[in-house]
This record gives C-alpha cells, structure tokens and sequence, in this order.
C-alpha cells in the first residue's frame, strides 16, 4: 500500500511552474510567428541559426509553444501524463532556446532560466498537486 504524500508549499511552485510554461509556450508561438512573417526580425548567421534557418525554427517553435501550452493546461488539471510530459517538454524548450540563443539572446536566457524552474518544480514536487 502506497503512503498518500501530504501536500506542502511545493504545489504552488508547481502552479508557478505551470503558469510559467503557459506563459513560455505563448512566447515560442510569438517568437514562431515572427519568424514565419518577418524573417528579417531575426538576426541570424549566413547559415541560418544552428543547423535550420529563421523559418524552419519558426515552426519548431510554434509546435513547441503549443504543445506547452496544452501541457500546462493538463498539469493545471492535474493530470500524471501532462507532468512527464511537461518535464520532457520544457527540457526540449530549453534545447530549443539554446539553439536559438545567437539570434534572439535575451528572450532565449529568460526561456531557460525560466524553464530550469519548471523542469526542478514538476520532478521533483509534481506528485504534491495529484494529491
């Protein structure tokens, strides 16, 4: 039989969390879009950013920012996949803002840091807001 965990201060770190992987899948979109419709906002390399170029990671970031979203929707819900998800998630969106750091710096520190706390929020206290 499986001890219930009592709930601490953690579970609003986790809605923090949340809330911030909300806010971060809405920017990726913003930041997709922009690439998508102005690629000239961005600066990038002659070779593009990485390995693609302003429009490809335009994408990458809309699908990534929508999968967030509805991640941080499930979390809020309190559902088991949507915290897996939301740490492999948010993992893959600190990725993705490295990768994008040499075009849009500032945006792309404020994504990882942010997503540092999501990712420490969601495994190690994640299980407190099933409860």
């Amino acid at each position: 039989m499986s001890q219930r965990v009592k709930p601490t201060a953690w579970v609003g770190w986790v809605l923090f969390g949340a809330t911030m992987m909300l806010i971060i899948g809405i920017m990726h979109v913003i930041a997709g879009l922009v690439g998508l419709f102005n690629s000239d906002f961005y600066v990038g390399t002659s070779a593009g950013v990485i390995v693609f170029d302003i429009t490809t990671w335009g994408w990458i970031h809309i699908v990534t920012g929508i999968l967030l979203v509805a991640t941080s929707i499930g979390i809020v819900t309190r559902t088991t996949w949507a915290r897996i998800s939301g740490v492999l998630l948010t993992s893959i969106a600190i990725v993705v803002n490295i990768a994008f750091l040499p075009t849009y710096p500032l945006w792309s520190l404020i994504g990882i840091t942010l997503g540092c706390f999501v990712v420490y929020a969601l495994a190690m206290h994640g299980n407190e807001i099933e409860e």
